[in-house]
């Protein structure tokens, strides 16, 4: 399957005093690359839809191999599953041939309330079909939305 490329190159404030990538910067790329997906589709992640939000519930990442400034690299997305209210996206971190790191991002769709609590909410059916027309999903793993009750 075709995965949505995103291309960077590294930074010098994203390295430590080794000269190497700081970890939690991988995390960042996967959300760089994630919110690319979401431009792709025509989208804004910000202004998904009034009051909705996208906390992240879930995120890990296996390091391989490091990268160091200059390096440019890929971020090479897509996303293995739409629920009710979760996408989880799988991404895979490439400098060359090289697998730097691997790993995957779940967000739940949040409906922000006047108080400022959130709770769960059903995934815009327009924002499933704009992201799932442009980036690709692991089809054996998509759920499809549910109507609201």
């Amino acid at each position: 399957m075709k995965n949505m490329t995103y291309t960077r190159r590294v930074e010098f404030a994203e390295t430590d005093a080794a000269g190497m990538v700081h970890f939690s910067m991988f995390f960042r790329y996967m959300e760089e690359a994630e919110h690319a997906a979401w431009r792709a589709a025509g989208l804004n992640i910000w202004e998904s839809g009034e009051g909705l939000s996208w906390p992240r519930i879930s995120a890990r990442c296996d390091f391989k191999s490091p990268l160091k400034f200059q390096d440019e690299f890929e971020v090479r997305s897509e996303i293995t599953s739409i629920t009710r209210s979760t996408i989880t996206w799988s991404h895979d971190l490439v400098r060359g041939d090289v697998t730097v790191a691997s790993g995957s991002v779940t967000a739940v769709c949040v409906q922000k309330n006047a108080d400022g609590s959130m709770k769960s909410a059903q995934i815009p059916a327009e924002i499933v079909a704009a992201l799932s027309t442009s980036t690709p999903i692991a089809r054996s793993s998509q759920s499809a939305p549910r109507s609201p009750r």
